[in-house]
């Protein structure tokens, strides 16, 4: 379905927020939600294979809450979850779905981490070419 919505859900409560603002979207503009949780793995180590299936596995878990609640707000959704860079990896999904937007909250991860590393929403600005809409923190 042209137009879905891409909601990238991590788990955190900036992902639960942005959750709440997408499921609202999608009523109000009739539009599939679609819940994408990304994830990275290093290739050095040597436990890559057990930290990639606990990252799909928390990433079924994550997904799977959000889809109850998109359900239980009456939003039609589907789950995506992918290994690979989280930003890119939201971009490419919402192009090849012809998505109308993508929607992520403002804090994933901490500040710290967002400094060093580059927030997911600072990325996604830059490199999308399916707008953007990053959900305030309420906290």
């Amino acid at each position: 379905m042209a137009g879905e919505i891409v909601l990238g859900q991590d788990g955190s409560e900036g992902s639960s927020e942005a959750l709440s603002v997408a499921c609202e979207l999608a009523k109000q503009l009739d539009r599939k939600l679609v819940i994408a949780f990304a994830y990275e793995v290093s290739k050095v180590g040597g436990e890559v294979q057990d930290l990639a299936a606990a990252l799909r596995e928390r990433g079924e878990s994550v997904t799977a809450e959000a889809a109850t609640k998109a359900r239980e707000a009456g939003v039609e959704s589907e789950t995506v979850i992918e290994p690979g860079h989280i930003a890119d990896t939201l971009a490419r999904l919402a192009e090849q779905r012809g998505a109308s937007m993508i929607v992520v909250g403002s804090r994933g991860e901490s500040a710290l981490q967002g400094l060093v590393l580059g927030s997911v929403a600072h990325k996604l600005l830059h490199l999308a070419t399916t707008p953007v809409l990053v959900v305030p923190s309420q906290t």
